[in-house]
């Protein structure tokens, strides 16, 4: 995928119904003249450099990771100062939002399923020396609206992956970053492998690991790996996913379990317990990050500008 500059999607593609909108862009459905084929439409303003220089990265990124685990890539425009992000059109919704839903049973075994596709995609990307760096629930989403299998989304952040170049970052959602990024430290592989402990922590028991009252007390909570299973949510839930967890989450890179390693552990080769888990801490949870996400949203057009009524 090469980026078309100066051509308007609108020749290759009809544009349908928005689908969402954000503080990078605007989605829309959209439909390939040619093939017919549904896709995603992302138009992203590109007045400022950085903002030009984060979207071609972002490409440069996506046309490297090919893979059935991760959002696809099929064609990119520019125009106008806005680039149009052609992308696979994925409609289950988010992981934890479909896990939540009444009628999902949620097992053991059914997260075994779903920490496995997680694994099987962050082993690709590391294998493509790249880190994703802001793996969270919202950027899991599943496939369609009744089946299981998962596709992990937006590398807005990803960064190629050179380990004899120092590589320091300050971005992410406190919840989910490692120690290094907090301590703006040196980061690897390892970095990503901890936030995916940490969605197993959350999607097993609906309690964050290292949730403070404030972001500052969340990032101190972090840096000292501070966590326990001691809730009574984990009171059925086995040693080996508990091991699983405590082995990506540790606060030294260097004995983190990589996604080869995490692929071949004992919880994700065995079949797990079938034991229906309670959900109602994950509902709870899955509610307070919708309203935190609609905060978010709203300051977000606040900022550009956008006059709003409530």
């Amino acid at each position: 995928v090469q980026i078309r500059k100066g051509e308007d999607v609108k020749k290759y593609y009809d544009l349908e119904g928005e689908l969402g909108r954000g503080k990078f862009g605007t989605v829309f459905k959209c439909r390939e003249k040619g093939s017919k084929l549904t896709l995603a439409a992302k138009f992203i303003p590109i007045e400022r450099r950085q903002d030009r220089k984060n979207v071609e990265r972002e490409v440069e990124i996506m046309r490297t990771l090919q893979h059935p685990r991760l959002i696809q890539l099929y064609d990119a425009f520019e125009s106008n100062n806005i680039m149009c992000v052609i992308l696979e059109l994925i409609e289950g919704g988010e992981l934890f939002e479909r896990v939540i839903d009444d009628d999902f049973i949620l097992t053991e075994k059914a997260c075994t399923i779903f920490m496995r596709q997680i694994c099987e995609g962050v082993e690709f990307i590391h294998r493509k020396n790249i880190l994703h760096l802001d793996l969270k629930p919202e950027n899991i989403l599943c496939l369609t609206k009744t089946g299981n299998r998962i596709k992990i989304i937006d590398f807005g952040l990803a960064r190629k992956y050179e380990p004899d170049k120092k590589l320091q970052v300050l971005f992410g959602t406190p919840e989910f970053v490692a120690p290094e990024v907090v301590n703006f430290d040196q980061i690897s592989y390892a970095t990503d492998m901890w936030s995916v402990g940490v969605i197993c922590y959350v999607l097993l028991s609906g309690l964050s690991p290292f949730m403070g009252e404030t972001d500052i007390q969340t990032m101190s909570n972090v840096t000292l790996a501070l966590y326990d299973f001691d809730d009574e949510a984990f009171d059925d839930i086995s040693a080996d996913a508990k091991d699983f967890i405590a082995k990506l989450l540790t606060k030294n890179q260097a004995t983190r379990m990589s996604g080869k390693e995490a692929l071949s552990h004992k919880w994700l080769k065995e079949e797990a317990a079938e034991t229906a888990l309670s959900k109602t801490k994950l509902k709870r949870y899955v509610v307070k990050r919708r309203w935190i996400k609609a905060v978010n949203a709203i300051m977000a057009l606040q900022r550009m500008g956008a006059k709003l009524d409530l």
